[in-house]
């Protein structure tokens, strides 16, 4: 019912941020197991766009909102103030189409989603570099000098990287400010982990994680089709995503997860 009113602010907002709440909320989804991240990325997504029109009034005169925040309100949980230091709060942002600037827009929106005044962890994966382009040094310093200011704010504790080989970690741990506290590494590109990155990471105790993430999490195309298939007649063509952060609440002490979730943001260009 409510399609044509989520249309009609779609084209009046400048950004849309999305939440999905915990997943662990969501029945639908328990019963069905996504086969990879980037399917249960977009089940997400679509699921959230679809309950979060259905919802939308029909009033076109309702409001016109520069930000849209477009969430499955009765998924949202926020995390008990007096249980916080049973928990460990970690997010992977992946930076899709924006600058490094975003990083504390992501951050601030997952603390507040979450009702906490600090991440413990935030694993950082920039976006894929151009053809022709390698990456480097270079590229990753503007992002991690973003999260290192998020450190001296605490807003976060410990930040870490994903995919860095052994050339790229020791670069990057030599000249940080706040050193890298993990490097992810990618199951489908090495079935064991290279010697000399073990021996480095063990080294500088630096913790070594593994992960099956594709490159790209979320692509440009790939949020324009779910946004069209969700609220059909939209201008998806319009909508660029910035960035999406996955998180974690883990109960330190047995090791289980209490909450997991989605939050993303895009922007129109009009």
């Amino acid at each position: 019912m409510g399609t044509d009113g989520a249309r009609a602010l779609l084209e009046r907002a400048g950004t849309l941020t999305l939440q999905t709440g915990n997943l662990l909320n969501w029945g639908c989804l328990r019963k069905k197991c996504p086969a990879t991240p980037g399917e249960e990325v977009r089940d997400c997504i679509q699921k959230t766009l679809t309950e979060w029109s259905s919802k939308v009034g029909q009033d076109l005169n309702q409001e016109i909102l520069e930000v849209l925040e477009c969430t499955v309100a009765q998924a949202i949980e926020k995390i008990n103030p007096e249980e916080r230091d049973e928990l460990k709060v970690s997010a992977k942002l992946f930076i899709v189409g924006s600058n490094s600037s975003s990083i504390r827009d992501a951050v601030d929106l997952a603390c507040s989603a979450l009702g906490v005044a600090q991440l413990d962890s935030v694993i950082i994966a920039p976006p894929p570099v151009e053809d022709g382009t390698s990456f480097s040094l270079e590229y990753l310093q503007p992002y991690w000098q973003e999260l290192e200011n998020l450190v001296q704010n605490n807003k976060i504790v410990a930040i870490g990287t994903s995919d860095l080989d052994k050339t790229l970690l020791e670069q990057l741990y030599l000249w940080a400010q706040v050193k890298p506290s993990s490097n992810q590494v990618n199951l489908a590109s090495c079935c064991v982990m290279p010697p000399d990155l073990t021996a480095f990471a063990k080294q500088f105790d630096i913790q070594l994680l593994t992960h099956n993430d594709p490159k790209e999490l979320l692509c440009e195309a790939s949020f324009q089709e779910v946004l069209q298939e969700s609220i059909q007649d939209t201008k998806a063509h319009e909508w660029i995503p910035l960035w999406l952060l996955r998180y974690s609440v883990i109960v330190k002490s047995r090791g289980i997860i209490k909450s997991k979730g989605y939050i993303m943001q895009a922007k129109r260009n009009s």
